[in-house]
């Protein structure tokens, strides 16, 4: 075919994983973020426990897996970030490199995301710097939720934790693969499970560890409704980092000695049981102040502060809680700036450190707009909701879903067979035809159920 990728254009630009390990590592760190820790337990629990946690793992294999292993498919095979991977990928295989708008969409979603994510990792900086400091010593409700609006409100106090979180990632991402990212996911990711388990043990001695396991696990299925498995499909996709670009740019340093099946499951597994962890080290010490697990922001910035204030050493162990939280928060925004940096890189022909500032500078601009939205601006409503609202609802309905989705059918209907066979070359014909089934039919279906639920067409 006149437009194949020649040998030399297979490379790639800025280097590759030293190991397997370390690309699991650096895709799971991707995944578990602040929504993963907070949201995945409280959805479980609330739609009955562990009969939620088998519809989501169903949702997984069947919307999830497949779409990761097209993801990871294409960023190794295209070398490049997600933006060109897509332009030389769409030439070669069907002559058209206007697949690039798909790594568009993706990579800008990932901009987006990175611009307000970054302002609530500050907020776990900010809560870190709290603990440690005893603010949260024998606080009641009312102080709890006058500490969390007064950092809401504060402008200045937001914009320096924003700050500090946009400069810690910036400098890792202009450090490159190996002295960056690679440095980063190899130190954290241990680190992060470590304090997870310090953490578990903490529950279950001072927690209601009992009602905390009975709401994560035990299978309720009279709690299962048309709404939870949307729920479970939902954050099937969202969980893994897909649509984003993330996955697509981590794939193309990922050796072609490393099968790419294997490690997707790998990297599910450690997902999912991470997820499971974060629930059995929350709910025990909620349930054990007599407290709601409360959705959203609320579980970590009011209730867990509350809980931790009336534990013995619970000033500790909640400031290692909000170290663990900024941790996986890092761990997420590196991913997030890599592809814009990478593609900055190799289009623009500058140095990674100027191409880092430059990106990272006007994610850290545009994350003004969310810090305002809580404060100034929050009268200033339009469509869903404030400026912060319409950005998350944009990128986490729209953009997501859309991209998650084309990366996929390319991936199984407009890639050749050689092509995609050639990057699974590890997997039996009957596995490779079933994942193309779940790739080309399955998810795309999925995601358009999930995607049609959440603009509101069911």
């Amino acid at each position: 075919m006149s437009n194949n990728i020649s040998s030399n254009e297979r490379k790639s630009l800025q280097g590759l994983w030293s190991s397997k390990v370390t690309f699991i590592l650096a895709v799971t760190g991707s995944a578990i973020g602040l929504g993963n820790i907070w949201k995945f337990p409280y959805i479980a629990g609330a739609n009955g426990g562990g009969a939620f946690v088998i519809i989501y793992l169903i949702c997984i294999f069947i919307i999830g897996f497949p779409i990761m292993v097209s993801e990871i498919l294409l960023g190794r095979r295209g070398r490049r970030n997600p933006i060109t991977s897509m332009k030389l990928l769409g030439k070669e295989e069907t002559g058209n490199g206007s697949w690039k708008i798909v790594g568009f969409i993706g990579l800008f979603a990932g901009f987006l995301i990175l611009s307000y994510y970054s302002v609530i990792a500050g907020w776990t900086l900010h809560y870190f710097v709290l603990s440690i400091s005893g603010v949260f010593n024998d606080v009641n409700s009312e102080e709890v939720n006058f500490i969390f609006n007064e950092l809401t409100g504060s402008i200045k106090t937001q914009a320096i934790f924003h700050t500090l979180f946009m400069i810690s990632t910036v400098i890792i991402i202009a450090k490159g693969i190996k002295n960056g990212l690679e440095k980063t996911v190899k130190v954290m990711m241990p680190a992060l499970l470590i304090i997870m388990l310090i953490l578990l043990i903490y529950s279950v001695t001072q927690g209601d560890f009992t009602k905390g396991v009975e709401f994560l696990l035990k299978p309720d299925f009279s709690k299962i409704t048309s709404d939870s498995i949307l729920a479970a499909m939902g954050h099937a996709f969202f969980t893994l980092s897909l649509g984003m670009g993330c996955v697509v740019m981590y794939g193309a340093y990922l050796p072609n000695r490393e099968s790419i099946v294997k490690t997707t499951v790998t990297i599910i597994v450690c997902d999912t049981l991470i997820a499971l962890l974060a629930g059995l080290v929350i709910f025990p010490i909620v349930f054990d102040n007599n407290l709601a697990p409360t959705q959203g922001p609320g579980l970590i910035f009011l209730t867990l502060p509350l809980a931790f204030s009336d534990i013995n050493g619970g000033l500790m162990f909640g400031a290692l809680f909000f170290i663990l939280l900024s941790f996986a928060a890092i761990t997420s925004a590196i991913s997030l700036l890599e592809p814009s940096v990478a593609w900055m890189i190799e289009e623009l022909k500058v140095n990674r450190t100027t191409a880092a500032l430059t990106i990272g500078f006007l994610i850290w601009s545009l994350g003004f707009l969310t810090i305002l939205s809580f404060n100034d601006l929050s009268d200033f409503t339009f469509w869903k909701g404030t400026l912060f609202d319409n950005v998350d609802y944009l990128t986490s309905n729209i953009l997501l879903p859309i991209s998650g989705m084309l990366f996929t059918i390319f991936a199984s209907w407009f890639m050749s067979k050689s092509s995609s066979r050639s990057e699974l070359n590890d997997i039996s014909p009957i596995a490779y035809n079933i994942w193309r089934f779940l790739a080309g039919v399955v998810a795309p279906i999925g995601v358009l159920i999930v995607f049609f639920n959440a603009i509101n067409l069911f």
